[in-house]
């Protein structure tokens, strides 16, 4: 049994669960997974080689095909599909209006499950996604559940693909993540939800360092 905790952040689109599980991995010494990430290079895949969104048996081979694989930068965490850099190209629009789409699909999850409960084995895993707590880490020793009004939310967003240079609509940015919400909540494979054993923080109004450090706290205590 390893002496690292495996530490599950879940939560609705821009909850700020990516933004604070850098960090607290950062800190712990930690490999950090970003779960949708996979997820979107997948829709990525897709809409590269033009294969149909429910398609399952196709989409499954493209994870086979082409390898998605992370890598520790100076400037954050790259994303590679089959060793080409897709980091600023997953967060595109037309990525994001469909990765909801993509992640809903049974056989796609599976897949993706098997790669992220593997890289957590040794323990010693920030992973962040809309099901690590209750699918994918259900024995994750730290399991956080992170909220925030969809107003700020679409706010988070909006400033980060300003920084980016990703041209968005504010509007449009609201009814989208609103969307995504219902999508990922009521979807029939591994829906949005909170596990029973989490611990929920509403980032409402909280700045990403009183985040961290809440859960940094937690998983202290969790260790001593």
């Amino acid at each position: 049994m390893s002496d690292k905790l495996n530490i599950a952040i879940d939560g609705p689109a821009s909850s700020g669960k990516s933004t604070v599980a850098k960090i607290i991995a950062k800190d712990f010494n930690y490999i950090y997974t970003d779960t949708g990430a996979m997820y979107r290079s997948v829709t990525y895949l897709a809409l590269k080689y033009q294969v149909d969104f429910t398609d399952e048996k196709a989409l499954v081979d493209l994870i086979h095909r082409y390898p998605i694989t992370f890598k520790q930068a100076e400037g954050g965490q790259l994303v590679f599909v089959d060793g080409q850099d897709v980091t600023m190209a997953i967060r595109l629009p037309e990525v994001t209006q469909h990765v909801s789409q993509i992640a809903a699909l049974k056989a796609v999850r599976q897949e993706l499950v098997k790669q992220q409960q593997s890289i957590a084995k040794a323990g010693g895993v920030v992973m962040d996604g809309r099901d690590i707590g209750t699918v994918v880490l259900p024995d994750a020793q730290v399991k956080i559940f992170l909220n925030a009004s969809v107003e700020e939310r679409a706010q988070r967003r909006y400033k980060e693909n300003m920084e980016k240079g990703i041209a968005c609509d504010f509007d449009e940015l609201k009814e989208a993540i609103a969307k995504r919400d219902y999508y990922d909540s009521h979807r029939e494979n591994s829906p949005l939800k909170q596990a029973s054993d989490a611990i929920a923080i509403d980032t409402t109004g909280m700045s990403i360092d009183e985040v961290v450090l809440a859960i940094e706290n937690i998983a202290k205590q969790k260790l001593n």
